[in-house]
């Protein structure tokens, strides 16, 4: 990507997520972000643009998208496993998309692994590690995150939480 540190450095100079999502929407920094997106997060994914943000999605602080993996520098350097290959084949790097529908919500510290759909209007839980596709209307957390309950579900007992003045 051109230009990261600069990027990194805007990140860091930014307070507010919708002030950086704005920046990194103008810059096209993502496969693709959609409207009225937050972005509290100081660094970007190791390659952004593996990364689709549709409408209306939400990313707390910390969360970490880990759209590719760097096992073939191990598999490349071992003979057990190269000896499985072809003779003078290689492993190769591996990276995938990570897809977020609208009205999502990830919670800080969350991990999520490449090649995951989530949503739409699903919620991730703070320091959840996302292994597998999120089923619209949902809540998982956890490690590896499960379902916690339904949007619903959640919506009503946050409603119950409000404060009336």
């Amino acid at each position: 990507m051109k230009n990261r540190k600069i990027i990194m450095l805007i990140m860091q100079l930014y307070r507010g997520g919708h002030k950086r999502a704005a920046y990194l929407k103008k810059k096209n920094i993502f496969a693709e972000m959609g409207e009225n997106c937050y972005w509290f997060p100081r660094v970007l994914p190791a390659d952004p643009s593996n990364l689709m943000l549709h409408n209306n999605v939400n990313i707390a602080t910390g969360v970490y998208f880990c759209e590719h993996d760097v096992i073939h520098h191990m598999l490349n350097n071992c003979e057990e496993y190269l000896s499985l290959l072809k003779e003078k084949e290689r492993y190769s790097y591996s990276s995938s998309n990570i897809e977020i529908m609208d009205n999502v919500f990830i919670g800080a510290h969350a991990i999520i692994m490449g090649g995951i759909k989530i949503g739409p209007n699903a919620i991730i839980a703070a320091g959840s590690v996302v292994v597998k596709d999120v089923s619209p209307n949902t809540v998982v957390g956890g490690n590896p995150a499960r379902v916690i309950c339904s949007v619903d579900d959640y919506i009503n007992r946050r409603k119950e939480l409000q404060i009336i003045d």
